[in-house]
């Protein structure tokens, strides 16, 4: 199965597809509207919601529904191993119920969408958005079983081995515990687990061995019983799909011992039942553990049953796959009959009929009877010769490493050419500094600098940096001493700078109430020249006191009605009952927090970009590719 489905994407559950398509929708589409906005703004923001979530749902279920594969585009061998493995017509509704909720979504979001363009106003619009939204998660909600079982059909697709129907392939079958997977093991690089119980191998097994430079398949199938079909389980009926829909040879594995717990005659019975699984397909009959007993050992009733497999008309070949012996000699075997065979069903095709008109073999014609046999010229013969002659003899890497044995190394640079033979092993850095070395390699470097000292040579010649301060014109010199007595100047200000940093830093703080009086304001802005009102009725002068002709409240009232003042040793109201000051502060504190409105429900705002999930996986897995890291 993995041969033919390469990868399918991970199919998330409920909760995760919902969370992934909701956050997708709040991040990629704009998150603010207001009440005063024009309706038709507010009919397209809401509308963009309700699309961009029903695309999403609808891209990635029609992901899901391309990825997994069509039960009647596969090959038998896979759509048979797929209703053993899977029941197919389960798995046909978990696909077509996921077909029905893209369907319904998509209709969902068209309904709603049809609503919003009459929405009259923001609460609507957005009321009409959560319903088509909730209805869609609802419609998803009734596939979480349906996303449950394709992902675990997904994990075990993944688990199964690579297998190509149409291959060179070698198949061995047998009875549960005769020695099928020791022999795979032997003849292959496959490693399958050996026990000695029956029922070990519970699944097809691959492996891979090379015989005539061709690549060859090796099938290792679960044990079968000699039982009907509809009697069989999962694990027999994978090995019946694969005798009955790869084109291969089958090697019938006997275990002459019978320490399987099996009978010589039960696995007779066994392969007459199952031989016309495996009709028009070369077959062999295998005896294994020859190394416990020989078939000459065999008792009289035991040797006829020997005698019965070898009337079938297949080969038969004894093996033992302990001490390896016969275990070549049957690959052998078995490559070159299924050879034969492929080439006789490819010379009865149509196929090779079609080729052969196409072909010529010309055969020339002698001219005469004169032999011309191959012929080196005597002037190039002589020139090999007198290149032999001069060349030194000298040694070849390969005898080098014949004479070094484990002590050789591969010394690539010692044939390099170089101006300086001592540069062959100096160290050449890729990367220096965070910058490519190769960047900076210039090939005409040392003619650019030849170039330039003979231009430094011809100006120190001519005097070019020698000028004196006596050539200088007055402009310069009065430049020259401006700019010494800044540098004096800056190097003054900087000390100073210092000395009363660690002056002010040992002085105590001074205190930070200031004496501010009308007599001291008056002296500074006179001593500045502003002139100052003596008027009593001046602003500053003016006292803050109440107006005699009204008086406060409280005396106001005593004066009034002295019959009727209020007790001064009377309780506040927000006050009775409490002990002391520190009760009397809990319970305003109390008070003020039930004034507070509650935010219910903890509901946000449609400008609040909510995410549930602060690190969802599909978004913090694998490897970004290119233009995608703007959104992580």
């Amino acid at each position: 199965m993995a041969h033919v489905v390469k990868h399918i994407t991970v199919v998330p559950t409920y909760k995760d597809f919902v969370d992934i398509v909701l956050s997708k929708t709040q991040r990629k589409t704009p998150t603010v509207v207001h009440k005063h906005y024009k309706i038709s703004r507010i009919r397209d923001f809401y509308m963009r919601k309700v699309k961009f979530t029903q695309q999403t749902f609808h891209d990635k279920l029609s992901l899901i529904i391309s990825e997994f594969p069509i039960v009647a585009n596969l090959h038998p061998f896979y759509a048979t191993l797929m209703n053993v493995l899977y029941n197919t017509d389960h798995y046909k509704l978990a696909l077509g119920g996921i077909n029905k909720a893209r369907q319904l979504i998509d209709d969902c979001a068209k309904d709603h969408v049809k609503l919003l363009k009459y929405g009259d106003s923001l609460y609507r619009c957005k009321c009409l958005k959560r319903a088509a939204l909730g209805r869609m998660v609802t419609i998803m909600k009734g596939q979480a079983k349906n996303l449950l079982y394709l992902e675990e059909i997904r994990q075990h697709i993944n688990r199964l081995p690579t297998i190509d129907p149409n291959t060179r392939t070698l198949l061995i079958t047998g009875f549960p515990n005769v020695g099928k997977s020791s022999f795979i093991n032997k003849i292959s690089r496959a490693d399958v687990e050996v026990q000695p119980y029956a029922f070990t191998t519970k699944s097809l097994y691959v492996g891979h061995t090379d015989y005539k430079y061709l690549r060859w398949q090796v099938i290792d199938t679960p044990g079968i019983l000699d039982h009907a079909i509809e009697e069989r389980n999962s694990i027999e009926m994978q090995a019946v799909a694969a005798l009955i829909h790869i084109r291969a040879v089958v090697l019938y594995i006997v275990d002459i011992s019978e320490q399987c717990g099996h009978t010589l005659e039960e696995q007779f019975a066994l392969y007459k039942n199952i031989k016309p699984s495996f009709s028009n397909r070369p077959i062999l009959i295998v005896i294994n553990k020859t190394d416990v007993i020989k078939p000459d050992e065999l008792s009289d009733d035991k040797r006829k049953v020997v005698e019965e497999f070898q009337a079938e008309g297949e080969p038969v070949l004894e093996m033992s796959t302990l001490t390896e012996d016969g275990v070549m000699a049957v690959k052998t075997e078995a490559c070159e009959r299924l050879l034969a065979y492929r080439v006789d069903q490819k010379m009865k095709s149509n196929k090779v009929v079609g080729v052969a008109n196409r072909l010529h073999v010309a055969m020339p014609k002698k001219r005469d009877n004169k032999e011309r046999p191959p012929c080196i010229p005597a002037k190039i013969l002589k020139k090999k010769n007198a290149m032999e002659v001069d060349a030194p003899t000298r040694k070849l890497e390969k005898d080098i490493e014949q004479e070094l044995g484990d002590d050789y190394i591969l010394d690539l640079r010692k044939t390099w050419q170089l101006a300086n033979n001592n540069d062959r092993y100096d160290t050449i850095p890729e990367i220096w500094q965070g910058k490519n070395v190769a960047d900076f390699i210039d090939p005409d470097i040392m003619k650019k600098l030849e170039d330039l000292e003979k231009e430094e040579e011809a100006r120190d010649n001519a005097h070019y940096y020698s000028m004196s301060e006596s050539e200088e014109d007055e402009e310069t010199k009065e430049m020259r001493k401006t700019a010494r007595k800044i540098r004096e100047k800056r190097q003054i200000i900087t000390l100073e700078s210092g000395v009363k940093r660690r002056v002010e830093k040992s002085r105590m703080p001074r205190p930070t109430k200031r004496s501010r009086s009308v007599a001291q304001l008056e002296a500074d802005l006179g001593s500045m020249g502003v002139e100052i009102p003596t008027e009593a009725d001046s602003h500053y002068m003016r006292a803050k006191t109440r107006s005699s002709s009204r008086p406060p409240v409280k005396k106001a009232r005593d004066q009034s009605q002295p019959g009727r003042s209020r007790s001064q040793s009377r309780t506040p109201r927000d006050q009775s009952g409490l002990r002391d000051k520190k009760m009397i502060t809990k319970v305003k504190k109390i008070a003020k927090k039930a004034q507070k409105e509650r935010n219910h429900m903890a509901k946000k705002g449609e400008g609040d970009r909510v995410i549930l999930n602060m690190k969802p996986k599909h978004l913090f897995s694998g490897k970004r590719g290119a233009g995608k890291t703007d959104r992580r």
